[in-house]
C-alpha cells in the first residue's frame, strides 16, 4: 500500500527519488535519517512525521497542515544553542505502533505547502544545515532503505482519518478481533457500517434473507434500483459496499441455527441482533457456554395517539456479568417479546447500533468505561438514557 502510494504521488516519489528515507506508516508519512545538531554540537539522526492527507488511495492531496513532527532531541544550530524559529511544542505521543515523537515545529508559508514535497524538503533544511557545517558529508538524501510495513494493512487504503485526530495507537486495542453480526436488518446493518471502520481483523455476518426495497429504507447508504432487483442477499449486498473498505469482511448466507452455531467458536464480541427470541435464546446459551462476550440489541416502538414512543435497548453480557440476562431478555414466546415489533426506523436503527458499538468500543479500550453498564435503555419520548447492572 505504502509503496504503491509513493509510486503514484509524485511528490512523495520525489521524495525517494532524491534519495529521501521515506515511509507511510498508518496514515503518516516518515521521513527517517535526517541529521540535526544536538546542544553538545554533535551530529545526530531523527525522523520527520507528518499528518497525510490523501485524494485517493494512491494519491496525495495538498497537505492539510504545515506543522510537522519530529522524532529526536532538541536541534540546535551549529554552535549548540537551540533552533527556536520553528518551536512548535515538546509534548511525547504516540501517533503509531513504532512511532512515538518528542516535539513538533511550525514554519507556515504565506499560502502553505503546495505538497509534501515542498514541506518535507523545507524542514529537513533547516534541521541538516547545522549538520552540514560541522560535517559536510551528512545529508539527509542518504538513499536510506526503509521496509514497507503495510502489506497486512486490513483497510483497502490507509486510515488518514485516524491520524489526522492522532488516535491510530489506540485503534491498536481492535487489532486481531475477530466481530461477529448475527442479523444484518436495520440495527446489524448499521453496527456492520460502523465495525467496518476499525481495524479488526475479521468481521463476518450471517443472514439468510435476501436485501428487498423495504431494507433499503432503514439501512446505511442508499441502494440502486438496479440492486434491488437483483434480490441479492443481505450478506452480498452489504459485502459489496463494505469490502469496498475493509479487507476482512466474510459473508454467511445464512441464519445461525442448532447445526452451526459453532462457527462463532473463537469470536471476539458477537452483535446478536435478531428478531426471534426462539433464536436468540439458542445463541445467547451457546455464547455464554463458550465465555464469548456479546451484546442484544432491541427496539420497542408503537404508536400513541399518531406518534411513535419506545425505547432502544443494549443488553451486554461478560464472562465476568451475565447474571442480569434472565431480567433484561425475553426468552418466552416470541409476541411476548417488548423489544420486537415491526416498527422499524432508520434513525432509531442507528442509535441502536451506536449504542452497542460505543459499549463494544468501551470493553475493548478505546474509550473510557467508568460505568461499567451491562444494559442501556433509550426512551424515547422523553430522552431519557438508563444504565443499569453495573460492575463499576
Amino acid at each position: 500500500m505504502s509503496q504503491q502510494l509513493i509510486n503514484h504521488s509524485p511528490d512523495l516519489k520525489r521524495l525517494r527519488d532524491e534519495g529521501y528515507a521515506v515511509q507511510v506508516k498508518g496514515g503518516y508519512l516518515v521521513i527517517h535519517q535526517i541529521p540535526y545538531v544536538n546542544s553538545a554540537k554533535q551530529v545526530k539522526h531523527g525522523s520527520l512525521v507528518s499528518q497525510l492527507t490523501l485524494a485517493n488511495s494512491t494519491q496525495t492531496a495538498r497537505p492539510n497542515t504545515h506543522v510537522i513532527y519530529f522524532v529526536g532531541d532538541q536541534p540546535c544550530n551549529a554552535d549548540g544553542t537551540p533552533i527556536t524559529a520553528i518551536t512548535h511544542g515538546t509534548a511525547n505521543q504516540q501517533f503509531v505502533q513504532g512511532i512515538t515523537v518528542n516535539r513538533s515545529f511550525s514554519n507556515k508559508p504565506p499560502n502553505g505547502y503546495i505538497d509534501y514535497y515542498e514541506k518535507v524538503n523545507t524542514y529537513a533544511t533547516i534541521l541538516a544545515s547545522p549538520a552540514a557545517a560541522i560535517d559536510p558529508s551528512v545529508t539527509p538524501k542518504g538513499f536510506a532503505v526503509v521496509v514497507d510495513e503495510n502489506s497486512e494493512d486490513v483497510f483497502q487504503y490507509v486510515d488518514t482519518s485516524s491520524s489526522r485526530a492522532n488516535v491510530v495507537h489506540i485503534n491498536a486495542a481492535f487489532n486481531n478481533q475477530r466481530i461477529a453480526i448475527v442479523g444484518l436488518g436495520g440495527t446489524g446493518a448499521y453496527i456492520l457500517d460502523l465495525v467496518s471502520k476499525t481495524p479488526v481483523a475479521e468481521i463476518h455476518t450471517f443472514d439468510g434473507d435476501d436485501f428487498l426495497q423495504h431494507n433499503a429504507f432503514r439501512s446505511p447508504s442508499a441502494a440502486s434500483t438496479d440492486e434491488l432487483n437483483k434480490r441479492l442477499k443481505k450478506v452480498e449486498y452489504y459485502y459489496n459496499r463494505y469490502s469496498n473498505m475493509h479487507k476482512g469482511i466474510r459473508m454467511h448466507a445464512y441464519y445461525i441455527s442448532d447445526t452451526n452455531l459453532s462457527e462463532l467458536k473463537g469470536i471476539s464480541y458477537v452483535f446478536v441482533c435478531v428478531d426471534s427470541d426462539s433464536a436468540r435464546r439458542m445463541i445467547i446459551q451457546y455464547l455464554l457456554k463458550e465465555n464469548i462476550p456479546f451484546f442484544d440489541v432491541g427496539l420497542g416502538v408503537n404508536l400513541v395517539d399518531n406518534q411513535l414512543i419506545g425505547t432502544v435497548r443494549v443488553t451486554t453480557a461478560t464472562p465476568v456479568k451475565s447474571d442480569h440476562l434472565a431480567d433484561r431478555i425475553s426468552f418466552e414466546a416470541d409476541r411476548d417479546n417488548a423489544y420486537s415489533t415491526n416498527v422499524q426506523i432508520a434513525d432509531l436503527n442507528c442509535l441502536n447500533a451506536v449504542m452497542a458499538v460505543l459499549k463494544w468500543k468501551k470493553l475493548s479500550g478505546f474509550y473510557q468505561d467508568l460505568e461499567k453498564e451491562h444494559h442501556s435503555t433509550y426512551s424515547i419520548n422523553v430522552s431519557h438514557l438508563r444504565n443499569e447492572d453495573s460492575t463499576a
